[in-house]
Formats: C-alpha cells, sequence, structure tokens
C-alpha cells in the first residue's frame, strides 16, 4: 500500500480543489453527521458554490452509537437512490466515526468507489482518517467489521477545531500523547505540557508519525501495532461504557494508557518516574472512568475479543521506554486484574 496522500491546509479552498483534480469522477457525494452538518458543510458548500461544483448530501447520526451495520446501509442505500456508480467520490467530513464508517461505504459500494477525507476533529485528524483503516461497530465490540482501504486524499485544516469544545480537544490529545510515547523523549515532554500554540504544527508532527508507520506495516503484521498502545485496555473501557455512560475514544484511550503503561513498568521495564509523570497528566486532563472490582470480568471478556489476540492470550503492545517498542506482549489475568487495581487506586 503507497503512502497515504495527506494535504496539510493552509487554504481550503485551494486543497480541496487540488484532491477533487486528482480525482476522475462522474458524482460527487458528502457524508456528514447531524453536527458536522450544521457546523463544518456550511464551509465546503461555499467552496462548491464558488466553484460551480455539484453534490448531494448524505447525512448520518452524530456519535459513536451510530456507527452501526444500520447507519451502512441508509449511506449505502443513499448512494443507490442517489445514482451513484462505480465511477462516484465520496467526501467524508467528520470525526472519526464519520470517517471510518464512510471509508467502509466507499470501500464496498459497487466494490469501492473513490473517497476523500476531511477530518473535523483532532482525533480524527491525528488518528481515525490517516492509515487507511475503515469500519463499524457490531455485536457490541468496538471496529469489529471493516476493512484497509486509503482515502485518495486526506484534507487537514486545523481551522475546523475552532468548532471542538474542551472534551473533543482533550480526545485527539490522547492519541497524540500515544504518539508521542511510541516516538521519542522529546516529542513525549513536550506533549506533557498541553500547550496547543502550535496546535497546527503538532498535528503536523503526529500525523507523520502515523504515517511513517502504517506505510511500512499497511495492514499490520508488525511495526504498525505500535499504534495499539493503550488501544487493548482502552477498547474495553470505551466497550463496558457503550453499555452504561458512552465516552470519548480519546478518553478511554487515555485510561488505556495508564493500565498499559504499568504492565509495561511490571512486564518490559519502563521506567516508573516516567510511567507516574504520565498517569499524573492523564489523571489531571481525563479525570477518570469509575470501576469497581465487579467489572473486571466484563473488562477482560472485551480484551479476550480484541482483534489483536492469537488464540486465548490477550495481546498487548507495551514500551520498554519511550520510543522503545515491545509489540506482540502477552499478560495474564492476574496481571491485567493488578493494572487494573493500579487504574483504580492510582
Amino acid at each position: 500500500m503507497e503512502q497515504q496522500k495527506v494535504i496539510i491546509s493552509q487554504h481550503l479552498a485551494l486543497s480541496v480543489s487540488q484532491a477533487l483534480a486528482d480525482c476522475s469522477y462522474d458524482c460527487l457525494f458528502v457524508l456528514v453527521d447531524e453536527t458536522t452538518e450544521r457546523l463544518c458543510l456550511p464551509v465546503l458548500a461555499t467552496i462548491f458554490s464558488e466553484s460551480g461544483t455539484n453534490y448531494a448530501t448524505i447525512t448520518i447520526g452524530a456519535g459513536d452509537q451510530h456507527k452501526t451495520l444500520d447507519t451502512l446501509t441508509h449511506v449505502w442505500s443513499e448512494l443507490q437512490r442517489m445514482g451513484a456508480t462505480r465511477h462516484s467520490l465520496m467526501i467524508n467530513l467528520g470525526g472519526g466515526m464519520v470517517t471510518d464508517l464512510g471509508g467502509f461505504a466507499a470501500s464496498t459500494f459497487k466494490r469501492g468507489i473513490h473517497y476523500i477525507n476531511i477530518p473535523t476533529t483532532l482525533l480524527s485528524m491525528v488518528d481515525a482518517s490517516v492509515g487507511g483503516k475503515t469500519g463499524i461497530n457490531f455485536g457490541g465490540l468496538k471496529n469489529e467489521i471493516g476493512v484497509f482501504n486509503n482515502a485518495d486524499s486526506v484534507i487537514l485544516d486545523t481551522t475546523f477545531l475552532k468548532t471542538l469544545d474542551q472534551p473533543n480537544l482533550l480526545s485527539g490529545y490522547a492519541e497524540m500523547l500515544k504518539h508521542a510515547l511510541i516516538s521519542n523523549e522529546k516529542m513525549w515532554a513536550e506533549h506533557l505540557r498541553f500547550d496547543l500554540t502550535h496546535l497546527a504544527q503538532m498535528v503536523a508532527d503526529s500525523v507523520a508519525v502515523k504515517q511513517h508507520i502504517v506505510t511500512e506495516d499497511p495492514t499490520e503484521r508488525g511495526l504498525r501495532k505500535a499504534l495499539n498502545l493503550g488501544h487493548t485496555a482502552g477498547h474495553a473501557f470505551e466497550s463496558l461504557a457503550l453499555e452504561r455512560h458512552p465516552i470519548l475514544h480519546g478518553y478511554a484511550v487515555a485510561y488505556g494508557l495508564i493500565v498499559e503503561l504499568y504492565l509495561s513498568c511490571v512486564k518490559t521495564g519502563f521506567p516508573t518516574d516516567k510511567m507516574h509523570q504520565t498517569v499524573q497528566f492523564i489523571k489531571e486532563q481525563y479525570g477518570k472512568m469509575t470501576i469497581t472490582c465487579n467489572d473486571y470480568p466484563r473488562l477482560l471478556q472485551f480484551m479476550h475479543h480484541d482483534k489483536k489476540n492469537e488464540g486465548s492470550a490477550i495481546n498487548f503492545t507495551l514500551l520498554a521506554g519511550i520510543g522503545e517498542l515491545r509489540i506482540n506482549q502477552t499478560a495474564t489475568e492476574e496481571e491485567i486484574m493488578e493494572a487494573l487495581d493500579f487504574y483504580r487506586e492510582s
């Protein structure tokens, strides 16, 4: 899989024009959710109006609870109803739910049509919209069904971030912190300050980390597993929350980082001082999802369903130090429960 084309936009109209010029298409569709239809689509609509570009809009519900087969079916049905062909193009304008589901819809409609991602949240800019992972939740499990298929291009324009509240900024920032942890100490230290003065450059640096990894390992056979740091436990937290009160993906990843950095200290020698520094930052910014010992069996059940597992063992990406990856690490249920104890008590 070739390196995905990522456009760090300084002028959205020019970037969109460039991306469209690189594609040959007969019909253009724009997928939005109810939030981005209100806050972001008017920006794109103005660009299309000024350039005389015709398009049709498909709207879905906002939030991860809509990342379902029913929503996917609705997108397919709308494409079919409005006459989409194998030569059509879809723009996914939204956060990670929109880019994940929209990418999957485009990848499977008529065996695949071209698509462009324009992420509008920090999380989707640094994580969901880059790397070719598409999919939906299924059977109560995160991203259970999907395919690897790169967008034709990804347009990153941080002006959309002005529409975000603090929780959604923090949600994306958790993935940036993860990228820093798997990169180098300088980047890690910078991200413990939560200084957004140079956010555009930080986004570009974070995307560069992910791009390098997914270009080397597009289908997650080895190196790409580095991006799973915090996600085995994080997806379990997120799935448990979906049964109660849903939390933002980045918050779940932040909580998962606490669990997996503890396991890193115990199993692969990650420095305890750096673990405590990172945990303290997460506590201050993200608070905590309340769990009890009674939740451990359900959390373990979710971890056993994780796609990274081989056989009955629960698979983790751990660290021996900042940027020192240890992929395909396993932990016993007893070790995981000990890490969950640390999470509750930290």
